[in-house]
């Protein structure tokens, strides 16, 4: 079942019964098969509530404020080539210097899709940290680099770099679609984030992109019983870069 409207998503969010679909339990020790049964994204209940309490006390530890100036000076470092700026500055906060390996475990670890490549930058990280950062590092990646993406699609010198992501976050999520599955009934349910974010019964002139909207109650960082557990910390480290891109003409070098 696809789920369009907005409040039918938090309906969905808010509910129980509704748990993120199973993922393999016997993928090898090391593996991303492995690592991803034993992260809080994919897990339920009580397990889940463990591990999320876990990444929620490192988290605690860091300051939203310093992640943004970090994340602004290594922009500026590298002169507006930010690429492997917020995994870099979220990585030396968490007491990991080597983050070549993020990407390539980053790239299946949503889908699932399973490659050698993913298991040796998996197997990589797993020397430098434990499950709960590597959790983190892999969460924030592809998230934190497609938020800037389309944020800087619409921004330019000078404008808010806070209002241009909060009307991202609403209009253009890095993250489309999330799914659950419905333990009455066996059914997934998949929910178009995208379109539930633009529901005209919620926002007014939802398709058109106005960051003067301000915080509005978007549905991309979750809702409900498992909101995500760091959106202070992905806009921290996105308004950093977007605070060095956005205070000169000078656009972003392109990969």
């Amino acid at each position: 079942m696809l789920i369009t409207r907005h409040a039918e998503a938090r309906a969905v969010l808010d509910d129980a019964a509704y748990v993120p679909p199973p993922v393999r339990q016997d993928g090898a020790e090391g593996t991303l098969a492995w690592l991803r049964a034993r992260v809080s994204r994919f897990s339920t209940g009580e397990i889940h509530a463990g591990r999320r309490r876990v990444l929620v006390e490192l988290l605690a530890g860091l300051e939203p404020a310093e992640l943004r100036r970090a994340a602004a000076a290594m922009t500026e470092e590298r002169d507006g080539d930010w690429r492997g700026v917020p995994t870099a500055v979220l990585a030396s906060a968490l007491g990991v210097e080597d983050t070549a390996a993020v990407p390539a475990a980053a790239s299946g670890y949503l889908s699932g899709e399973q490659t050698p490549q993913a298991d040796a930058a998996v197997a990589r990280l797993l020397t430098l940290a434990g499950v709960p950062v590597i959790t983190l590092l892999l969460q924030g990646h592809a998230a934190t680099v497609g938020l800037i993406e389309n944020a800087l699609r619409h921004a330019g010198p000078g404008d808010d770099p806070e209002a241009v992501l909060d009307e991202t976050l609403r209009r253009d999520p890095p993250l489309r679609a999330t799914r659950r599955l419905d333990t009455r009934t066996g059914e997934t349910v998949t929910i178009d984030v995208v379109a539930a974010n633009r529901d005209s019964d919620v926002f007014a002139d939802a398709e058109r992109f106005d960051p003067a909207r301000g915080p509005s109650p978007h549905l991309t960082f979750g809702s409900g019983i498992r909101p995500c557990p760091a959106p202070g910390h992905a806009l921290a480290l996105a308004a950093g870069v977007l605070d060095a891109l956005l205070a000169t003409s000078r656009p972003p070098r392109p990969r």
